[in-house]
């Protein structure tokens, strides 16, 4: 469940962009919705055409100067990468750039066994091969010890990064990272291969023609996959990227497009990230990254299809092992609920793959609306991977609870951490602790609309002109818009029922809404309800017709009080915790006999959607509700299931007692102890 936030921009503001941007009002809307209120914001930001001179970074030029005399003097370079996308497309374009010039060079990418970044074994590994320069990309400015040892070793170093410094740099002869405080560049947010872009062009004299040319595809991939700002210069080479992508000449590119389904198909910010990129991780997830580098610089035919072949079965692979780690996690959920109501959602388990906790711990945080840290035991070391929003901080929190950890790092929306032997009870309490002290009300995972959408809006012209945003990503995402009271006049089962078509009429107009994922039977809403929705728009062509596709995105019945149902939810969760609540809340939350039989009787063997459960009853407040069904579960009368948020009536053959329920015991207790105090007080 999510939280709603509709804008609604300025009336002035939209006209005076679509008049001075030449825009449908719709897009103007949405303009005006992210923040921008002149043209000329939105062509400083959306509308850039060039990239900002490479020698404007900091030390650009010395590492220009460093590596060309390296490659004059022959000394042997290696290119020094990552494992994720970004780094393995970034080692791919300087080592292919390096190879073309006649540098005498090798790259390493380290496994993820290694850990991220330099360290001590490949340094010793790389000088006993006689490397003399070594240039990081991707990675680097954290290095400091390492980078010590890399002069000790007789070597020197190049820094190429796009992370946060700390306050001491590491050793180097240059440090190419926009983010230094040093670094007056005007724009910052470049993925590790935007810098490598920006670095070609530097040893080119600081012409971009060339690589963009040669490498403006590969850094486009990089920016998507990294989810760096879609906004100024990032926006050009993602968009010069994109189009390189879709006519492509490469033969990898044009076999990894080939097992992804895309060849022939337009390649946008959306077919990059949720197509070519997952498959490149896989490599560095499951396999090699070493693999995907390989797929990169061949262009035989032949090996490129065995190659991206190879990676679309990682990728299977690395959606299995999801899977499989997605139905253990449902499996502990189900069988103990409190694990779900902690105000910060911690789960451990033994061997979970390390390649893909870090998404697991997305997903759950997504499914629950908490922050979520997933740890796996494995081999006696306990690591893990947290993700958040809002205003709670992983690093925050991971600081806060650094006496239970070997290490951590990471930034207020994700992080890493390894956990000390013994201590993942006190780390586990640690975090919770954090969480109240710091977050009284848990932020609230949210949903924005950037506008109200009318029927008279629904245009196929108006809809097209949402095409000059894209590509759209982190800073730019793909604009919502609010619905409201639209009446469900039919429901269609597609694709054997594993999605639903909405019939839908909005005022005086027909219209037609796709739900995704969610067969009718798992609908929250029926015919002949008013809703409201949070969609997205787009145009399909089939055999030249074009027509509106609306994309569901979130769905309520036009009745639903956001506010009172999230302080309903709080308040139960806050009770499951055994937090003070005011007294009166427990008189209010206890539900009645006729109430609890209410609930159950409309509890099919085959279940039903908790939601939709809700909806049907007549008028009970929700945190009453969320106790009945507490009371059912412990009861054993129904069960409860996280993946779909189901509950479902089980067999029972003897006669049970409401009243035993735990919940209800606690609850009376309460009531009880507040009616003996005020009797005490008078």
């Amino acid at each position: 469940m999510k939280k709603w936030v509709v804008n609604k921009p300025d009336k002035k503001t939209i006209s005076e962009l679509t008049f001075k941007c030449s825009v449908t009002t719709l897009t103007a809307a949405v303009l005006a919705s992210k923040g921008y209120s002149t043209a000329k914001s939105v062509v400083n930001s959306l509308n850039v055409s060039s990239l900002s001179d490479p020698f404007l970074i900091k030390d650009m030029q010395i590492a220009a100067d460093t590596i060309n005399d390296a490659i004059d003097n022959q000394c042997k370079i290696c290119v020094y990468g990552d494992y994720d996308c970004d780094g393995i497309m970034a080692t791919v374009m300087l080592y292919s750039y390096l190879v073309e010039i006649g540098a005498d060079v090798i790259y390493y990418i380290p496994e993820r066994s290694e850990g991220y970044g330099l360290n001590m074994d490949s340094i010793k590994s790389l000088s006993n091969k006689g490397v003399e320069l070594i240039i990081t990309v991707d990675n680097g400015i954290s290095a400091l010890d390492e980078s010590e040892f890399i002069y000790q070793s007789g070597m020197r170093l190049v820094v190429t990064d796009h992370h946060q410094p700390g306050e001491t740099l590491p050793h180097a002869e240059a440090i190419v990272d926009p983010h230094r405080n040093d670094c007056f560049s005007p724009f910052k947010f470049l993925c590790g291969a935007g810098v490598v872009l920006k670095l070609i062009a530097a040893l080119d004299d600081g012409d971009y023609t060339m690589a963009l040319e040669q490498f403006g595809d590969f850094a486009a991939i990089a920016t998507v996959a990294d989810i760096v700002s879609l906004t100024g210069e990032n926006r050009f080479i993602a968009s010069y990227g994109l189009q390189l992508i879709e006519n492509t000449d490469r033969q990898s590119l044009a076999a990894l497009k080939n097992v992804c389904g895309l060849t022939d198909k337009k390649i946008d910010s959306f077919a990059v990230g949720f197509g070519l990129a997952p498959r490149i991780n896989a490599s560095g997830r499951f396999g090699s990254p070493k693999t995907a580098a390989r797929l990169f610089l061949s262009d035989d035919e032949q090996q490129t299809q065995q190659l991206a072949t190879e990676l679309n079965n990682l990728n299977i692979q690395r959606k299995n092992t999801e899977n499989e780690i997605m139905s253990e996690i449902y499996q502990m959920l189900n069988s103990n609920p409190l694990l779900a109501n902690e105000r910060v959602v911690f789960l451990c388990g033994k061997n979970w793959h390390h390649g893909v906790i870090g998404i697991v711990a997305s997903k759950i945080s997504e499914k629950l609306g908490k922050p979520c840290f997933i740890a796996s035991d494995y081999n006696g070391e306990i690591r893990g991977s947290a993700r958040s929003f809002g205003e709670f901080s992983i690093f925050g929190a991971l600081t806060y609870c650094s006496d239970a950890l070997e290490k951590f790092g990471g930034h207020p929306g994700a992080g890493g951490f390894t956990i000390k032997q013994n201590m993942i009870s006190e780390f586990n309490l640690l975090l919770q602790k954090y969480a109240l002290e710091n977050h009284k009300i848990m932020p609230l995972l949210t949903l924005s609309a950037d506008a109200v959408i009318s029927p008279t809006e629904l245009t196929i012209e108006n809809i097209k002109g949402l095409e000059l945003l894209e590509p759209f990503g982190a800073g730019n995402e793909k604009p919502h818009f609010y619905i409201e009271n639209a009446i469900v006049s039919d429901i269609v089962p597609l694709s054997n029922g594993a999605h639903t078509k909405l019939k839908l009429k909005i005022g005086f107009t027909d219209v037609e809404a796709l739900v995704f994922k969610t067969p009718p039977s798992l609908l929250c809403i029926a015919k002949g309800d008013s809703c409201d929705m949070i969609v997205s728009l787009g145009i399909n062509e089939f055999k030249g017709t074009e027509r509106i596709n609306i994309i569901v995105d979130d769905y309520r019945r036009h009745d639903f009080e956001q506010s009172k149902i999230f302080s309903a939810v709080s308040a139960f969760e806050s009770f499951l915790r055994n937090e003070k609540l005011p007294d009166n809340y427990y008189g209010n939350m206890y539900p009645i006999r006729d109430e609890v039989k209410e609930i159950y009787i409309r509890i099919p063997i085959n279940g039903i959607p908790v939601d939709l459960l809700y909806s049907k009853l007549s008028r009970i407040n929700y945190c009453k509700f969320r106790v009945a069904l507490q009371a059912l579960i412990q009861l054993g009368l129904i069960s409860h299931s996280f993946s779909d948020n189901m509950v479902f009536r089980q067999t029972v053959n003897k006669k049970v007692d409401l009243l035993s329920a735990p919940i209800l015991i606690d609850l009376n207790d309460k009531i009880n102890m507040n009616n003996r105090q005020t009797v005490s007080a008078k």
